[in-house]
Order: structure tokens, then sequence, then C-alpha cells
């Protein structure tokens, strides 16, 4: 799997693509401290109505999101770039603390550093009940 400064701008269809994958792959980990490397120092992020800033703020972030989203699991896809933006569509599913499932979907807006390294996330969500019958972002339904 690629490092968060493996892949950097300028984007290309194939270059964005491979960093969008990369993402994906690396939030199904959830391992907040890995994700965290990703983003600049002082990356800023809105995510729903939560705003960040710098990467410990992120790490600890992404601690508690898979703490209360049990079983998460994500895809990305590429919506459009340009020469050091990303824009993704995703949808990921999660299961919270009472067993309801969720199906979770958003765009997120992606600016990085010459580094390869994200220096802004904003991410819009919305979150739908589901039943487990319904779910479709798990290994061997993709």
């Amino acid at each position: 799997m690629p490092g968060p400064t493996d892949i950097r701008p300028p984007f290309t269809a194939e270059t964005a693509a491979a960093k969008v994958q990369a993402a994906e792959d690396a939030w199904n980990t959830r391992d907040p401290d890995r994700v965290a490397l990703a983003y600049t120092e002082d990356s800023e992020w809105r995510n729903r109505d939560t705003f960040l800033r710098g990467r410990a703020e992120i790490r600890a972030f992404l601690a508690g999101k898979w703490e209360r989203e049990r079983d998460y699991r994500l895809r990305k896809q590429l919506w459009a770039f340009g020469e050091d933006r990303i824009a993704v569509r995703f949808e990921y599913e999660s299961r919270d603390a009472d067993g309801q499932w969720w199906r979770s979907y958003g765009n997120e807006m992606w600016e990085f550093a010459p580094d390869g390294l994200m220096a802004r996330r904003f991410a819009s969500i919305n979150d739908a009940k589901i039943d487990e019958a319904d779910l479709r972002v798990r290994p061997g339904r993709d």
C-alpha cells in the first residue's frame, strides 16, 4: 500500500484514482495513528459540524469515531481532480453500540501540499439507518 507521500501533486487521472484508493485502504484499517500520518501537521478539517486543526486533533477524532462506529467499512470513489485537489464520493457502513447499522454517504474535498500530505479535508455526510441484511460495503460483497 502506498504511503501518504508516495503520490504527490500535480495529479493525473491515474494518480488521483490511486490516491483515493490509498485513502480507502488506510481508513479501512481503522488505525487512527496510521491514518493521521496522511495529513499535514496543521491540516484543516470540517467533518459534518466538527472543525479540526492539526494532526493531533485528527488522530483523537478518528480514535473516537472508530470506537463509536463499530465494524466500519468504507468505499471511496474519485469524483473529480485538479492539480492539487481531489473530490471524492463515499459511503461507509457501521453499527452503533446498540447494534443498529448505519450507511453514511458523503462528499469530500481534498487539497494537498506539494509533499503529498493532505492540507485540507472538508466532508459533508448524511446517515441512514439500515438493516444488517442490506449491508453492501462488506468484504465479499464488493
